[in-house]
């Protein structure tokens, strides 16, 4: 069965996310070893386990998305020996109104940057947001995490 992901992604509001009381998040490094267009391949530490990801090209907010977990050692060593860029974030995994969303506050050259995803069973299924979401970025390919590997936060000038 073909592995499909429909995810939309949104900003976070720094002083509401700050004043909510979150579970623990988890430190989560990726490494990029393929990224065009067309196919994303990921290598992903998370905690204490690995995966690899591969990646289709965006139709909207869906693509299709295959992951495997790999043993940790193996994800560290293919991140440091083959990634040709990475980013670093704490994700934490927040339930609201029956749905998971998961909410990444990036570090290093990404820092300051929090963003929310939500993913879905459908492009056109309904769900609430919480009080700390802000806009969509979606549509947006800047926030693409392996985009944010290449050009980081940092960079980016004010519009």
């Amino acid at each position: 069965m073909m592995g499909i992901e429909i995810e939309r992604k949104f900003m976070v509001d720094h002083e509401k996310w700050n004043a909510l009381k979150k579970p623990a998040g988890t430190h989560y490094q990726q490494g990029y070893l393929l990224d065009d267009i067309n196919c994303t391949i990921r290598v992903r530490l998370a905690g204490t386990t690995g995966f690899v990801t591969i990646k289709g090209a965006n139709s909207g907010v869906t693509r299709k998305e295959y992951e495997y977990k790999i043993p940790a050692a193996d994800a560290t060593e293919l991140i440091s020996t083959f990634a040709k860029s990475a980013v670093e974030k704490i994700r934490y995994r927040i339930r609201f109104k029956g749905m998971l969303w998961e909410i990444d506050e990036f570090l290093g050259d990404n820092k300051g940057l929090i963003m929310a995803e939500i993913e879905l069973k459908n492009e056109k299924e309904a769900f609430e947001k919480p009080e700390w979401i802000a806009g969509e970025v979606s549509d947006d390919d800047r926030y693409y995490n392996s985009n944010l590997a290449k050009n980081p936060f940092k960079n980016w000038r004010e519009k």
